[in-house]
């Protein structure tokens, strides 16, 4: 089942615009394909980083971890 398609309407530089038509239109990519594969991959990098950030600032409090084994004992009781 296709999903609903929505318009995202936004302004970007004219060559920016330019530069997309043209490359989608050498290669027989349809523009709105395109755009939307850009952001999605835009989207899922800026969430990596962020992603990283966590495990850092996570690896960080590391040490004040727990073993499973250890926490599992203590809920039971």
């Amino acid at each position: 089942m296709k999903e609903p398609k929505s318009t995202l309407a936004v302004k970007v530089n004219n060559t920016v615009a330019e530069r997309v038509k043209t490359f989608c239109r050498e290669r027989g990519l349809k523009y709105g394909f395109f755009v939307e594969k850009a952001i999605l991959e835009l989207l899922a990098r800026e969430e990596l980083k962020e992603d990283l950030v966590d495990l850092k600032n996570l690896r960080e409090l590391e040490h004040q971890a727990v073993p499973l084994d250890e926490y599992l004992k203590k809920r039971r009781v």
